[in-house]
């Protein structure tokens, strides 16, 4: 993604995949080459870059597009200054070699992630902010968490975790399907974990509650090349598996299950409900936190001018780098002209024409189970102009409850709107009375 929208859209920024080796330069073999890779790339000459470190083919390419090292390192300016790096560590994506290296910025925090084949650089991107290390699953006398991972047909299986109420049970659960681009099982925005934070603040209300990677965030590098991804393959497929494995669960109530979608996840709960209705199991009802029912080309651009109008000044090129955003999206008005290799925002065209398909409200006039909609006020991604088209069409309907919470943000975190996307840099937790809202919707039916 570009800039401004890199940070709001969970920081995904893959820019090749593998290929042939080319020169002959450094490679990129340890944890303290990975350090020494970042402290330059952030350093005051990342220009010194080029040429210094083995790169594949395709790396090559993807960095001749972005003018050089030193252009590359330009489209992390949103990220704010870097304050902090965490050692630098391996690890594995999608069977090949990875450095992780956790980095602190003045706006933001993330991972910037090094793919290597062969010691040499194959992509670049950011990842979910990990501190160094996997946070373990807090301990407590009020519930459990035990590792419970989803099958993927095809791929492999998705990481997750299921943490349970301490007892017998059978529980009612929770699953929670992400928001937009890449996520793990905690769905981490900079300093912020919401998915943890409901799963044990449910957990303690008696609720089970199962999350898991997502599907782009596992194997983000395969399906980079997919042309025919969509919401359909990227979070939707695996909210129907996700309730059909949990439904085998010792201690879950199979007819007690939810599903929790947040932001595009919230979306997509709709499409959910439609297909669990033809399922093995289905859901006892849906949970939908900061959706829209507008189209997300029209929230990309109103977030896009929402942050520039906060600016004291807009430059030339920031102006510039919105005016080239709006211009890629104004691709969309004629879908019919794009083909299958056509990319708007970095995401093939597949994508957005299932988007455009997806009549959001029809699939929502559809449900027939509990549906509770929560909104926070100081939502700039999916602001109350959403809530309110929400209101006017399902708030009089017997199955739907809908409320709105003043000072919470996107993650339901307390905040101001005007603070952006600053509000995922601090430490905040998802505000007590949501989840008791939560588990009062489940427990109560």
């Amino acid at each position: 993604m570009k800039k401004i929208l890199m940070v709001l859209l969970s920081l995904a920024l893959l820019l090749s995949c593998c290929g042939a080796f080319a020169g002959e330069s450094r490679k990129m073999e340890s944890p303290a080459d990975a350090d020494d890779f970042v402290a330059a790339f952030f350093g005051e000459h990342p220009e010194e870059m080029n040429g210094a470190w083995a790169l594949s083919a395709q790396m090559e390419s993807a960095l001749a597009a972005y003018g050089g090292i030193s252009g590359l390192a330009a489209q992390f300016a949103p990220l704010g200054a870097l304050l902090k790096v965490d050692p630098a560590y391996e690890g594995e994506i999608q069977g090949f070699k990875a450095f992780f290296v956790p980095c602190v910025f003045s706006v933001t925090s993330a991972d910037l992630v090094l793919i290597v084949q062969d010691g040499a650089i194959a992509g670049l991107s950011t990842g979910a902010y990990s501190g160094g290390k996997e946070e373990a699953p807090a301990e407590s006398d009020l519930f459990d968490s035990v590792s419970l991972p989803l099958p993927v047909p095809s791929l492999g299986e998705l990481p997750g975790i299921l943490t349970l109420p301490k007892g017998e049970g059978p529980f009612p659960a929770v699953i929670l399907i992400h928001g937009s681009g890449t996520s793990d099982k905690d769905e981490t925005l900079g300093s912020l974990k919401p998915f943890r934070d409901i799963a044990e603040g449910l957990a303690a209300q008696g609720v089970a509650v199962y999350r898991f990677d997502k599907r782009s965030y596992t194997f983000g590098l395969y399906l980079a090349s997919d042309k025919q991804f969509t919401l359909e393959n990227e979070s939707i497929e695996d909210a129907v598996n996700a309730v059909q494995l949990l439904a085998g669960q010792d201690k879950i109530d199979p007819d007690r299950i939810y599903v929790l979608g947040h932001s595009l996840g919230g979306n997509a709960i709709p499409q959910i409900a439609r297909e669990l209705v033809s399922a093995p199991v289905t859901a006892r009802g849906y949970i939908m936190l900061a959706a829209s029912p507008r189209p997300l080309d029209e929230l990309i651009r109103e977030q896009y001018e929402y942050l520039l109008s906060l600016l004291p000044e807009v430059t030339e090129e920031q102006q510039a780098e919105a005016d080239a955003v709006f211009a890629d999206l104004d691709k969309l008005e004629n879908l019919d002209a794009l083909s299958e290799d056509d990319t708007v925002m970095n995401v093939y065209s597949a994508y957005w024409k299932w988007l455009a398909s997806y009549d959001i409200m029809q699939a929502a006039e559809e449900i027939t189970k509990p549906v509770l909609l929560l909104q926070g006020e100081e939502d700039y991604q999916v602001t109350m102009v959403d809530f309110g088209i929400w209101q006017d069409a399902f708030g009089q309907k017997e199955n739907w409850t809908l409320k709105s919470y003043p000072g919470l943000t996107h993650p339901f975190v307390p905040g101001l709107k005007t603070e952006a996307s600053a509000v995922y840099s601090r430490e905040g937790k998802v505000d007590e009375q949501v989840i008791l809202d939560i588990a009062s919707f489940v427990l109560s039916n």
